[in-house]
């Protein structure tokens, strides 16, 4: 599967194509160094943040325990002071947003830190990265409890419910960077190497056998494909085969045939109230997952009936070149947001060998700075993939 990968890659970026000169491996690399190379010394300047050091007065668990509450919840006005009600899209600006914020910074700085040593070889990028993971997978009074029992809490309702699990979607390139790491013997690593691979292995069981995993992994929606995704990427980090052969399963079997139409529209998130965002959103999280698990074949695939990613990409594609074109209302919230760049235009062109669509990836805005766009655009450095 890599040897096939890596061919498809190089037999790609070497042929001419809607870029402004032929590309080639060291063109993406190029790409990527113009963009990080300004961010090093912000990154190298980021001190450490977890969630033990950001009270959380709602929570009902401890300091060392993640905790956030619902997006779309807010206030009853017929009700004030009781249990919260719903507006599906509508984002409540005063819901506790102190560890989910943490865990996106923490989510964009090492990936990015990995990112920058890898292109340069620089052990300072490393050290840095080490700096973070230390403090929160491994150091007693800083780490977090491996779990997501109190995560998008309902006030008046619960204490955390499973759709929370979706949070640590953000430390996805987390693991990925923490591969690179361990492939590539990375300064420091070697140290606080069993801390963290401890930490995504006790994780990982939670998310497998937990109450709460279990029912995000059987969402039919964004959710179970961003259960999926993490599964994938914390079982790759620490050699979870079983895992790793489950989801593949799981993808090809369950996910693909109930999420995607034969003609590549996906119905469950085109029926929310901010249908283009998480359809780019979802449409993501599915090439990443079919990109770690199978690779260009995997996206490729189509099922008897002809629904498969790479379907789904070449839907979503023509509304992400031109939103004008796109046929539904726009979104509720954030409807200039997007699109960013989006990396399922990179996985699906490089496994159909799209040149166009590789063209519009590099077109679009690879560091949104809105913070909800950024909450839903994981995925962000591609070299932790390639």
């Amino acid at each position: 599967m890599l040897a096939r990968r890596s061919l498809l890659i190089a037999a790609l970026l070497a042929t001419p194509a809607a870029w402004a000169k032929p590309p080639t491996v060291a063109d993406i690399r190029a790409v990527e160094r113009r963009r990080l190379l300004p961010q090093a010394s912000i990154l190298l300047a980021a001190a450490p943040r977890t969630i033990a050091t950001i009270p959380a007065p709602r929570s009902p668990a401890g300091r060392h325990d993640y905790y956030s509450e619902g997006d779309y919840w807010w206030p009853d006005p017929a009700n004030p002071g009781g249990p919260y009600i719903r507006r599906d899209g509508r984002s409540n600006p005063d819901k506790f947003d102190g560890h989910r914020d943490a865990l996106i910074a923490f989510g964009r700085t090492v990936p990015a830190l990995a990112a920058l040593w890898e292109l340069t070889g620089e052990a300072r990028f490393a050290e840095a990265a080490m700096r973070h993971l230390a403090a929160w997978f491994v150091d007693p009074a800083t780490r977090m409890n491996p779990n997501l029992n109190h995560a998008q809490a309902i006030i008046g309702v619960n204490g955390g419910r499973a759709i929370g699990v979706i949070d640590t979607l953000q430390i996805v390139e987390v693991a990925r960077a923490a591969t690179l790491f361990a492939r590539n013997d990375a300064p420091g690593y070697a140290a606080i190497r069993a801390g963290v691979e401890d930490w995504f292995g006790k994780y990982l069981d939670w998310l497998t056998t937990s109450p709460f995993g279990i029912e995000e992994r059987d969402e039919k929606n964004n959710h179970g494909t961003c259960w999926l995704l993490q599964a994938a990427s914390f079982a790759a980090l620490v050699g979870r085969k079983d895992v790793l052969a489950a989801a593949r399963t799981r993808l090809r079997n369950i996910i693909i045939p109930a999420q995607i139409e034969p003609d590549g529209r996906q119905p469950r998130e085109l029926a929310r109230t901010k249908p283009y965002a998480y359809s780019l959103f979802n449409l993501d999280v599915l090439a990443a997952s079919a990109w770690l698990l199978g690779g260009p074949g995997l996206i490729e695939w189509k099922t008897a009936d002809g629904r498969s990613i790479g379907g789904a990409v070449a839907w979503m594609t023509p509304y992400i070149a031109d939103k004008a074109k796109w046929p539904l209302p726009p979104d509720v919230e954030y409807w200039d947001g997007f699109p960013v760049r989006q990396p399922s235009l990179l996985f699906g062109g490089i496994a159909k060998q799209r040149r166009d669509w590789l063209d519009i990836w590099q077109r679009l805005d690879p560091d949104p700075v809105i913070g909800e766009v950024v909450r839903n655009y994981p995925v962000r450095q591609p070299l932790l993939w390639l």
